[in-house]
């Protein structure tokens, strides 16, 4: 989970060129009183406090927090919390504004975090607070999990609503977090309004797209959504040091194109994964996925080229490892889903209310207000878009150009694409 995957993330990109076809967004970081919209206020305070260097003075806080162990303390960890969920966050703003129709952050995902408790390597829950704000405009969100995880902090925060359905496809048994059975359907409005995919070892490339289709197809039909977001953890493929799936990157690709093909608003975040090379392949084939281009098997040269070898290619290929989930149990699963379904009003309303501010709130100038006769502040400056053959890949301009709130829209972009990923360097 150290941030090395996400710079590796980041390089090939940059190495391939897709950011040449997507806008950069540069967040702020998530203040204390955001993250306190799902977070409570002691928690979040405790994480502004913790310390590597004062661990001993919180001993009994820490264990109330249910940090150590899964969830160790290290240097930067409230500012790697902040950076993470004001990504998320500052996606979903986007999407409300319909500046873009799919936005990314391969640094969020962190679906374990509880209100008042971190948990499995999360720490905020980024995609609880994105939601949050996807709320204040869409009337229901579909949250998807295909990491091999359990996505139990994001079903707990929203088991009782019927705004928001969460559908988790996931390892079962004897395994963390040791939630997520087929019979947890919700609770009290949002009975039926969480759908869990319990699975065994093993699962390869067809059999997770025999299970997945029909269901987000049901489910799509069913609840309608207007806005999803889409938890694509890498350590669902094969060969993860924690995983037991057997999914190559091109069948856990085919998730998010699936899903794309609805065309409502998504926001893509990352979670677990833990074959570093392999996460950074599997998000930048879904990046591409998402872009709609087609990338090479070769991989280009980039700072992490070491990482890679002997191969040097994009894609891998499945193990040996035998398939636990029969045919006869992915029917059973299906078959009791849909029952479920069958039982939910179809895509139920909400009443009108009066829309709540965003989330983070930006600094930036109003681009029309702007002397032409003055030099930009960097404010606006970051809001221009350069043109596809104003690229450079050379080392002082191999990143992106920036994009704010006001940017001004490009007719060469059929999607606008907004990608927040955090680079910054912390140890864990």
């Amino acid at each position: 989970m150290k941030i090395h995957r996400i710079r590796m993330t980041h390089n090939l990109l940059l190495n391939y060129g897709l950011y040449q076809k997507m806008r950069i967004y540069t967040h702020q970081k998530a203040t204390a009183e955001e993250m306190t919209q799902f977070h409570s206020d002691e928690y979040i305070r405790f994480l502004q406090c913790i310390l590597p260097d004062n661990m001993k003075k919180y001993n009994k806080e820490m264990q109330k927090f249910n940090l150590g162990d899964d969830c160790p303390v290290f240097d930067g960890l409230y500012e790697f919390s902040q950076l993470s969920a004001g990504g998320s966050v500052a996606a979903a703003i986007q999407l409300n504004r319909h500046s873009t129709d799919i936005c990314i952050n391969w640094a969020g995902g962190l679906h374990h975090a509880k209100k008042s408790e971190a948990s499995g390597f999360c720490y905020v829950n980024d995609i609880v607070l994105a939601i949050l704000e996807l709320l204040k405009y869409h009337q229901r969100v579909l949250y998807i999990d295909i990491d091999v995880h359990h996505g139990d902090g994001v079903e707990e925060a929203f088991y009782i609503t019927d705004r928001v359905m969460t559908v988790s496809f996931h390892k079962y048994g004897n395994y963390f977090p040791g939630t997520g059975e087929l019979t947890d359907i919700g609770a009290g409005k949002g009975k039926y309004y969480a759908v869990n995919i319990p699975l065994g070892d093993g699962m390869d490339d067809d059999s997770y797209e025999s299970i997945f289709v029909p269901i987000i197809t049901k489910v799509m039909e069913t609840f309608q959504p207007s806005a999803i977001v889409l938890q694509c953890g890498a350590d669902s493929l094969t060969g993860d040091r924690l995983g037991c799936f057997n999914l190559t990157i091109k069948g856990h690709g085919k998730c998010v194109e699936f899903v794309k093909r609805y065309g409502v608003p998504i926001l893509m975040v990352g979670g677990g994964g833990y074959t570093t090379q392999n996460v950074s392949r599997c998000w930048t084939y879904e990046t591409a996925v998402a872009l709609g281009v087609e990338i090479s098997n070769e991989l280009p040269y980039n700072d992490y080229f070491e990482y890679f070898l002997p191969d040097s290619k994009l894609h891998i290929s499945p193990s040996k490892m035998k398939n636990t989930n029969s045919t006869k149990y992915l029917e059973k699963i299906k078959n009791r889903i849909f029952e479920n379904l069958r039982m939910l009003p179809h895509a139920p309303g909400v009443q009108v209310q009066a829309i709540p501010e965003d989330g983070i709130h930006s600094e930036s100038e109003d681009e029309d207000i702007v002397n032409p006769d003055e030099r930009n502040p960097q404010s606006i400056t970051d809001k221009q878009i350069t043109p596809d053959n104003e690229f450079s890949d050379s080392e002082d301009e191999g990143m992106a150009p920036r994009v704010g709130d006001g940017g001004r829209k490009d007719n060469r972009y059929s999607h606008c694409f907004i990608f927040p990923i955090i680079i910054f360097h912390v140890g864990i």
